[in-house]
């Protein structure tokens, strides 16, 4: 499936596009009138845009140089900071008074608004992003629906009531909307794709305000239902043309967002080292769990960023898996910052899950961050690689049995990155 009509049309204006499709059907020459109508159609466009002081929303180039994440970007990451926090704090509370399951189920559902939400804004930025005041409106509207959604967390755990949740979700989303109407509007050679965008999103989202109506036993089936019709949505617009996402644009926009939630795992080791200068009588145990913690988050990101990600996302069915399987990456990471939290429980003697839960609240994260990390960026470059990052998943679960926590998942971490330090990164499969 073609990724993009080719530079010749991507930076063009919107009136070449207008006209492709008759050229194809006719004698292979322009029709002059028609062209005409095209230009001044997109004559007019660009003159009204600019008296409203914005810029034709038109399809950014896949091979543009140099395009690197924006200000705007980076300061709309921010906000997610603080809902990821908020999330992992809550996990943690709920594993260490024993709601295993049920923390375990509100942190899934809570993390997939959070995640989705980001995914949105992100895919259509490498696309169709503009500077003028319009985008950078909308785009702090939806970071006032991420504060909302972190607002609503507690009460969903608490309560199970996700009114708050559902607000912030629906205000985040909206704008996504807008944002698609104004690119059919300025790119007529992806109206259909962007059209199927924004009525797929704006339906699904009156949905999930009637997701609210629904009875406690239906809660679950429910939201299972709305996330799949979510997922959809991309896949149903981009069956015809996708639209033309920027390979290192789109994988450094990744790379950002786990940064975010490997920082929380680094929050861990220094609350790890406070409880230990608080004068608790466990010192040594807490500074040493603080300093695995800091070994383990970094062998974290060095294993994330071995490989060039780049080359991950060349079709659409790649950059569906690459961007999909990444909710596990981003959800595993935050996660581990909460099982560090109840593992200082245990060692403080506050509430917690027990030497053995403990261990698990810390080493099940880890597990799947490996797992995720390998599919979508790191299968198949070396078989060695393979075999350490798949066996080593497996045996970070073995933790329990170590007295020390942590030090079993710390020296199997190591030994990964041991591994990745002698093989290159470009290597494959022969």
């Amino acid at each position: 499936m073609p990724r993009c009509l080719g530079p010749c049309v991507l930076p063009g204006d919107p009136w070449v596009n207008d006209t492709m499709g008759e050229n194809a059907a006719g004698s292979g020459r322009r029709d002059d009138v028609s062209v005409g109508a095209g230009r001044a159609r997109s004559e007019e466009l660009g003159a009204g845009l600019q008296r409203l002081g914005l810029t034709r929303m038109s399809a950014r180039r896949s091979d543009e140089p140099g395009r690197v994440a924006s200000s705007l970007e980076l300061f709309f990451d921010l906000v997610f900071v603080i809902a990821v926090s908020v999330l992992g704090s809550q996990l943690h509370h709920a594993l260490s008074h024993g709601d295993v399951a049920g923390g375990v189920l509100h942190y899934a559902m809570i993390f997939f608004a959070i995640w989705w939400a980001w995914m949105g804004f992100t895919w259509f930025g490498t696309s169709f992003a503009t500077d003028d005041w319009l985008y950078r409106v909308l785009t702090i509207v939806q970071m006032g629906g991420v504060m909302v959604v972190a607002a609503g967390i507690s009460e969903a755990f608490n309560d199970d009531d996700f009114t708050l949740i559902v607000a912030g979700y629906v205000i985040m989303r909206i704008p996504m909307c807008l944002q698609w109407w104004r690119a059919a509007v300025s790119a007529p050679e992806y109206r259909r794709t962007a059209t199927t965008y924004a009525v797929g999103i704006g339906v699904v989202q009156v949905l999930w305000v009637g997701f609210l109506a629904l009875p406690s036993a239906l809660v679950f089936p429910g939201f299972v239902v709305l996330m799949l019709m979510e997922i959809a949505v991309p896949v149903v617009a981009e069956r015809r043309l996708t639209t033309p996402w920027h390979a290192h644009h789109i994988t450094e926009r990744y790379g950002a967002f786990t940064l975010i939630v490997l920082g929380e795992g680094l929050l861990a080791s220094t609350n790890a080292i406070v409880h230990a200068l608080e004068g608790h009588d466990h010192v040594a145990e807490l500074i040493l769990i603080g300093v695995l913690v800091l070994l383990v988050t970094a062998c974290s990101w060095w294993i994330y960023f071995w490989p060039p990600h780049h080359d991950a996302i060349g079709t659409l069915g790649d950059s569906l898996r690459y961007g999909y399987l990444h909710y596990l990456v981003f959800a595993a990471a935050a996660a581990f910052s909460a099982g560090v939290e109840v593992e200082i429980d245990r060692i403080v003697g506050a509430e917690s899950l027990g030497e053995v839960g403990a261990s698990f609240a810390v080493t099940v994260p880890i597990a799947l961050f490996l797992l995720a990390t390998w599919a979508v960026a790191i299968r198949g470059r070396s078989r060695v690689v393979d075999l350490a990052i798949l066996g080593g998943a497996l045996l970070v679960l073995a933790d329990p049995v170590v007295p020390l926590p942590l030090v079993w998942t710390a020296a199997v971490m190591v030994a990964i990155v041991v591994v990745l330090v002698r093989v290159p990164a470009e290597s494959r499969h022969p």
